[in-house]
Order: C-alpha cells, then sequence, then structure tokens
C-alpha cells in the first residue's frame, strides 16, 4: 500500500491540509505541540476507527468545529494471483479512496465512491502498523490491548474472522444483559449455545494467528533485544479449553456468574504471553525492553500481513529517536526501506541516523497548523468523496 494523497480537516491543530506522500521514508519534522502526530493520528483513524492517543469525542475534533475530516487516496495491488509456477508475476496496482467525517459522536464514511454502513469497512480497506510512546503497553498493559492486536491481524488476513467476533460479542452483550438482569437461569440457555457456537471458532482463529505470527516475531526480537534470550508466545484462551469445551465451562461457571453479573470466562478474556528466557517474565521488563518487544510484535504482524495478502501495511512511527536508541533506529529503518514499505516518521528534527546512513527520505516541516515540504504548503482539500 502506497497513500498518494493524505487531506486533514478540523483535526486538533490542523484546518484545512493536504499533503502528497512520498514512496519509501516520509519524515515529518517540527517542534513539540507543531501537529506532527495528528497527521498519524489521522492516518490511525482511518485504520483503527479511533486515535492512539484516545477516541474522537476526547479532543481530536479542532475546537469550535462540529466534526473532523480525513480523505485518503493510496494505491495497492489488485487482488489475484501473484505468482506462477516459473517466476513471481508483478501484481497491477489499483487505485482506492476513503473518507471518513467523525463529530466524536456520529460519523459518516465513504469507501472507493460508496457509503459504508460500518466502520469496519473502512478499517478493513487500510492497513496502518503504529508504533508510538504507548506501544510498550501492548507487552505491559492489559490483556485487551494484545486481544486487539491479534483481532487487528485476523481482521486483515482472515476474511470471515468479522462475522465470528461480531456473532460473539452480540452473544456476549446478550448473555451479560441477562446476567444483570438476574433473568431465571433458563434464559440463559440459549446465550449459552451462541456463545459457545461463536466462541470456539474465535478461539481456533486466535491461535492460529498467534502460531503463524510466532516464528518472524521471536526472530525479529532476537534481532532487537537478543539479551532477553530465547523465548516463547503463548495464548491463553480465557477458559480452560484443554480441560473441556466452552459449553460446559460457561455452565460450570454459571451460578458464579450469575452472582457477579456478568460473563467471568470466554474468548473475551483471552490474552497471550511471551515467556523470555533470559529473565522471569514481562513484570521484570525494562520499559526500553518492552517497547522493543512491542516493536517486534507490530513488525512481525507487518511482515504476515504482507506474506499473507500480498499488500506492505502502512507503517507509522511517532517520535523516533526518542523511542528507540540510534542503533535501532538504522537497524529498523533499513529494514523497512529495504521492503518497499511506505513509512511515515515524526520528530523534532531529523535525526542523525537519517541524515549520515544514506537512507533516502522525504523531509517536511510542520509549523502552525500548516505542512510544508518540497512543494511548499499545501493547501484546501477537497474533503471526503
Amino acid at each position: 500500500m502506497r497513500i498518494t494523497r493524505l487531506d486533514i480537516r478540523n483535526l486538533r491543530a490542523f484546518e484545512d491540509v493536504q499533503l502528497r506522500p512520498a514512496p519509501g521514508i516520509n519524515f515529518f519534522a517540527g517542534e513539540n505541540g507543531a501537529g506532527k502526530t495528528s497527521i498519524l493520528e489521522a492516518l490511525h483513524l482511518m485504520a483503527y476507527g479511533r486515535s492512539f492517543r484516545g477516541r474522537v469525542r476526547d479532543g481530536l475534533v479542532r475546537a469550535g468545529q462540529s466534526a473532523l475530516e480525513v480523505f485518503v487516496e493510496w494505491d495497492e495491488s489488485s487482488p489475484g494471483a501473484g505468482t506462477t509456477d516459473e517466476a513471481p508475476v508483478a501484481r497491477p496496482l489499483r487505485e482506492r479512496k476513503a473518507g471518513l467525517r467523525h463529530s466524536g459522536h456520529d460519523w459518516s464514511g465513504r469507501l472507493d465512491g460508496d457509503s459504508v454502513a460500518q466502520l469496519g469497512e473502512l478499517c478493513a480497506a487500510l492497513a496502518v502498523i503504529t508504533f508510538e510512546p504507548g506501544s510498550h503497553t501492548l507487552i505491559s498493559g492489559s490483556a485487551d490491548v494484545r486481544r486487539r492486536f491479534a483481532d487487528w491481524g485476523l481482521f486483515h488476513v482472515e476474511p470471515g474472522f468479522f462475522a465470528v467476533w461480531r456473532r460473539y460479542s452480540r452473544a456476549l452483550r446478550q448473555r451479560n444483559a441477562l446476567l444483570k438482569s438476574r433473568a431465571p437461569s433458563a434464559h440463559l440457555d440459549t446465550w449459552d449455545h451462541e456463545l459457545a457456537q461463536a466462541g470456539e471458532p474465535l478461539n481456533r482463529l486466535r491461535q492460529s494467528y498467534l502460531d503463524a505470527l510466532q516464528p518472524g516475531f521471536l526472530d525479529l526480537l532476537r534481532e532487537l533485544a537478543p539479551a532477553l534470550g530465547e523465548s516463547r508466545l503463548d495464548y491463553l484462551p480465557g477458559w480452560r479449553r484443554d480441560e473441556m469445551p466452552l459449553a460446559d465451562a460457561l455452565l460450570l461457571a454459571r451460578e458464579r456468574d450469575q452472582h457477579a453479573g456478568f460473563t467471568s470466562i470466554g474468548p473475551h478474556r483471552a490474552d497471550w504471553r511471551i515467556h523470555f528466557g533470559a529473565i522471569p517474565g514481562r513484570d521484570a521488563l525494562s520499559r526500553g525492553q518492552a517497547k522493543l518487544t512491542a516493536l517486534a510484535a507490530l513488525l512481525a504482524q507487518a511482515d504476515h500481513l504482507a506474506t499473507t495478502t500480498g499488500q506492505l501495511p502502512i507503517i507509522a512511527f511517532d517520535d523516533l529517536a526518542s523511542e528507540l536508541d540510534r542503533a535501532h533506529q538504522v537497524r529498523v529503518l533499513t529494514r523497512l526501506a529495504g521492503t518497499g514499505a511506505q513509512v511515515f516518521v515524526t520528530g523534532t528534527e531529523v535525526p542523525p541516523v537519517l541524515a549520515d546512513s544514506g537512507i533516502g527520505y522525504t523531509l517536511f516541516h510542520v509549523e502552525h497548523g500548516a505542512v510544508h515540504g518540497d512543494r511548499g504548503v499545501w493547501g484546501a482539500s477537497a474533503g471526503p468523496t
């Protein structure tokens, strides 16, 4: 994937800006508070439905405005076979576009000229992987962060995943509503069955995805953080799957759930964890080690997506120089430059790794709600179309 146009309107400091990013590495330099991170937030919003710094209604809309707008045009490989028995076959590019208007409460969107009914349709179209100051929580934070990581990857590589996930989420809401209202036990039978029917395949999809991700992740972890030793990634399904199927576990936990008023077991409680060969566990990780482990997981996810779908995702790094030391900056950017991925990087100034290493990049300056580059200041955008 390569973004050819990014329009941002009424997002934080930006009133109306249009960008024409270059292939390869795009570096956005500016003082703290200039709006560099907002560029990455706009991309993240299109790919995840929210900013990595919070929900839209938590200050993302420019003060005094009713809604923000983001419009993206990008090229991607056309779907279809990419190889023959003799040699690789180049896939032709197709142009795509998506627009989103979001007030923080209501939203509307269009994809390739058509209105979309679900925000997930937009999120499924454009793949962006973001490494930012909070990314260490992928390793050191709560289980829901790690579930979202696995589910985002499945969302992009497994066509049937979203339907299974949505079915399970609906059944969970219904069962929890009955538990909260203290409904008779017999009323739970239908939703226990539905939860198990959706939960078992959801569990299998997550397990298979993490199994497929593990070799690349461990290779990257050895490269980025060799001091952590030989490691292993384990999936925890959210109930004692090795002892009983989900249907039996739900029945066994019913009385406890009725007292608690919520469903205490199932894939919504799933997690994954890493066993490190050289340290006792994630609680012993330094913040820097947690960052590198998270980076290895995110880059492995990008590699897996590219291998599975033939599409290289967009890679975004917020404040790269403060998040990684110079040696890791060189290693990561050289690696990404070699793949041909389009990369968006922010920082207060161009780091020496780009200035001195010979890695090519395109420089943009962000200041006073505008973005300046080799082609001057980009002005009025067309907005979502």
